[in-house]
């Protein structure tokens, strides 16, 4: 699991400093989808411990990015 978050991590991480130094904002939606699936991997490690309340919170999140990334990949 850490390891999957890990590389989560490094992926948003390098898109979205690429995106701030050349200002080409048509990755957005590839960034927010990973993003995405970082809070869930994050909420699943969170459920691991038995912590209900950051299991929800990294859920909702999650399924928020979800939802704005694929908007994002339609609308462009």
């Amino acid at each position: 699991m850490k390891i999957v978050k890990l590389i989560l991590v490094i992926i948003v991480l390098a898109l979205s400093v690429y995106q701030l130094i050349t200002r080409n904002f048509e990755l957005m939606p590839y960034s927010m989808l990973f993003l995405g699936a970082l809070m869930l991997v994050m909420g699943l490690a969170e459920f691991q411990k038995d912590r209900k309340g950051g299991f929800l919170g990294c859920v909702v999140v999650s399924l928020f990015l979800f939802f704005v990334s694929i908007q994002g990949f339609f609308l462009n």
